[in-house]
């Protein structure tokens, strides 16, 4: 995007309001000529910050330093209004060990990017008789993102769920457990490697992508000759 921002001989209203950029101390209202002037004196330039009050504020700054700085703050204020996301998890008791580590990572992608995590299990008819499982899955879950998160609200139990929300850490004390998942459906974690078990008929491939051959049938006996 263009910058539209004016600076030193672009300035145009013939008077304006002077602050030290320095020392944020204001020094007045001036000919815009001798604002100009204290600018190069010091070797920085006048920029002008308010251009539509009367007369124009204008700070003696260095002007590449005032651009960075206000890039920097944009940049700040988008990752504060990123986080303000809410994402959701949910699991069950009796979770398959491939599914849980696929919402790990997941939950790792959601905390890497600011995002906080609610996660709720949810019972299931007489799974109500065990709900001691369902508190120890959201420890286990708890304690898989220790790395990535802290916990806002603790494992509670409305109804037929438990819930519980995390908030990420701060971006330099993240450290993720899990990695993603590949294109052969692998989950590798950090600690160990975890591969998706292949169960193959006579209808699916071999390990090397071709076709899978039914076993040989035992070799029928020739015809008896003629006349034998």
């Amino acid at each position: 995007m263009f910058d539209q921002t004016r600076i030193n001989d672009r300035i145009r209203s013939p008077k304006v309001r002077v602050i030290d950029g320095a020392s944020n101390e204001q020094l007045g209202v001036m000919p815009t000529l001798q604002a100009l002037r204290m600018a190069k004196d010091r070797g920085v330039d006048l920029v002008e910050i308010a251009p539509n009050v009367d007369p124009p504020v204008c700070k003696i700054i260095d002007y590449g330093k005032y651009k960075y700085a206000l890039e920097k703050q944009k940049k700040e204020a988008s990752k504060h209004q990123k986080a303000g996301k809410l994402k959701e998890l949910k699991f069950r008791v009796g979770i398959d060990p491939h599914d849980y580590l696929i919402k790990m990572v997941h939950a790792e992608d959601f905390l890497a990017d600011g995002h906080k995590v609610r996660v709720q299990l949810q019972f299931r008819g007489r799974q109500m008789a065990h709900q001691n499982l369902g508190f120890e899955l959201m420890k286990r879950v708890k304690e898989d993102l220790i790395s990535m998160a802290h916990v806002d609200m603790e494992p509670r139990q409305a109804g037929r769920n438990i819930n519980m929300q995390l908030s990420p850490l701060p971006e330099r004390q993240r450290v993720r457990k899990f990695k993603s998942v590949n294109r052969n459906a692998k989950l590798i974690d950090d600690n160990s490697d975890f591969e998706e078990d292949d169960h193959h008929d006579d209808h699916h491939s071999d390990s090397h992508g071709a076709p899978a051959v039914p076993a040989a049938s035992p070799e029928r006996p020739a015809p008896p000759a003629a006349g034998s």
